[in-house]
C-alpha cells in the first residue's frame, strides 16, 4: 500500500460520524502506514469525560476508512494499537486482500443522522437480529427500548446539560445557529442539522450565550430547553441501546465504534436514519437508571444509545472538515 494514494479518499473518510460533529480524527502518513490519531482541541473534556465517546467516533471512522477504501481497490486492514499516552487508535496498513465489507463510499455518502420527526413504527424483528449479529461479533449486545419509556430520562439528561455551567458552555462552542460563522460548512451542530426554526434558534442562541446565559439559567430556561426532548421521543417509536462486555477495554470500545458504523450504515441502507441521544448516559444519575431498567450491572456497559425509525423529511446533510 501506498499511504499518499489514501489522501484523495480523505472528503469521504471524514464522513463518519462523531459527538457534537467534532470529527476528532488526524492521519498520520507515515512510510509503510497511516495512523489514525485524534487531536485533543476537538474532543469533548467535560461532556465526554470519560473518552467513550471518542473511542466510539475513532472506530466508526476506521471502519469508515476501511469501507472507502475497498471500494477504491486499496487493499487496506486496519492494525489496533490503542495508545491514550501518544493518542493513537491505531494504523492503516497494507493487507493480502480488499477488506470486505457489503458497503460502498456510496453509501458513507448516504447515510443520515436525523434529528427530526419520524414515523410511526417499530424495527422488524429481522433487522434487529442483523444489529444484534454484529454487536455478537465484539461480544456485546442490543438492547431495543419502546422511545415513551425514555421520555423522562431524556429530559433530565439534557436538563443537566443546559443547568451545568462547564457542559453548556462546550456544547456552545460547538454550535453552528448562523450561516455567517466561518465555522458553519466546517463541523459543529448547526441549527439546519438540529432542525431548528428561526425563532427557536434565536432563542437557543441567546439561551446559551455568555451574557445571558446565567440570568436565563436562574430563571429556568435550562427546562424549557430540554423539554424539546419530550416531543422527539414521544411517539411510537425504538430506540437502540449498544452494551459493551464487562470488563470493555478501550480498544474494545474502538472495535464497538467499527460495529456501531456497521450498524448504522445498515439501518441507512434500509432506509432508517439513526439520532443519537447520548445525554442519557452521559449524566451519571440516568445512565443508573437506564441500567437498571435493563437490568444492566454495570452502567458503564452503556455505550451507545440511538432513535432509529423512518424520517418524515430527508435530514440534512451535516457539515464537514474535508
Amino acid at each position: 500500500m501506498k499511504p499518499d494514494a489514501l489522501r484523495e479518499l480523505e472528503p469521504d473518510f471524514w464522513r463518519a460520524p462523531s459527538a457534537h460533529n467534532t470529527q476528532p480524527w488526524l492521519l498520520r502518513y507515515l512510510d509503510d502506514a497511516v495512523e489514525i490519531g485524534w487531536d485533543p482541541a476537538r474532543t469533548l473534556p467535560v461532556g465526554d469525560p470519560s473518552g467513550r465517546d471518542l473511542r466510539l467516533a475513532l472506530g466508526a471512522f476506521t471502519e469508515t476508512c476501511l469501507i472507502v477504501c475497498a471500494d477504491a481497490g486499496l487493499r487496506v486492514d486496519f492494525r489496533q494499537a490503542h495508545s491514550e499516552a501518544d493518542r493513537r487508535a491505531g494504523y492503516l496498513a497494507g493487507a493480502e486482500g480488499l477488506y470486505t465489507t457489503p458497503f460502498t463510499t456510496q453509501d458513507v455518502r448516504d447515510r443520515r443522522t436525523g434529528r427530526g420527526a419520524y414515523e410511526p413504527g417499530h424495527l422488524d424483528e429481522a433487522v434487529l437480529g442483523r444489529l444484534e449479529n454484529l454487536a455478537a461479533d465484539e461480544k456485546a449486545e442490543v438492547r431495543r427500548v419502546p422511545s415513551r419509556d425514555l421520555i423522562e430520562l431524556a429530559f433530565e439528561g439534557d436538563h443537566h446539560q443546559f443547568s451545568t455551567p462547564r457542559i453548556a458552555r462546550e456544547l456552545r462552542e460547538w454550535l453552528r445557529l448562523d450561516p455567517a460563522d466561518p465555522r458553519y460548512e466546517q463541523d459543529g451542530l448547526t441549527d439546519r442539522a438540529l432542525g431548528l426554526s428561526g425563532l427557536e434558534t434565536r432563542a437557543l442562541r441567546a439561551a446559551l450565550s455568555p451574557r445571558g446565559y446565567p440570568v436565563l439559567r436562574r430563571l429556568g430556561v435550562p427546562k424549557l430547553l430540554a423539554s424539546a426532548s419530550r416531543k422527539t421521543l414521544d411517539y411510537d417509536g425504538d430506540v437502540v441501546v449498544l452494551v459493551g462486555r464487562p470488563g470493555c477495554t478501550d480498544g474494545e470500545q474502538v472495535a464497538l465504534g467499527r460495529v456501531l458504523m456497521r450498524q448504522w450504515l445498515t439501518l441507512s441502507t434500509l432506509g432508517y436514519t439513526t439520532h443519537p441521544v447520548s445525554q442519557i448516559i452521559d449524566a451519571e444519575i440516568t445512565k443508573q437508571r437506564l441500567a437498571r431498567m435493563l437490568d444492566i450491572d454495570d452502567p458503564s456497559r452503556l455505550l451507545n444509545i440511538t432513535r432509529v425509525g423512518r424520517p418524515k423529511a430527508t435530514p440534512p446533510r451535516s457539515a464537514r472538515l474535508r
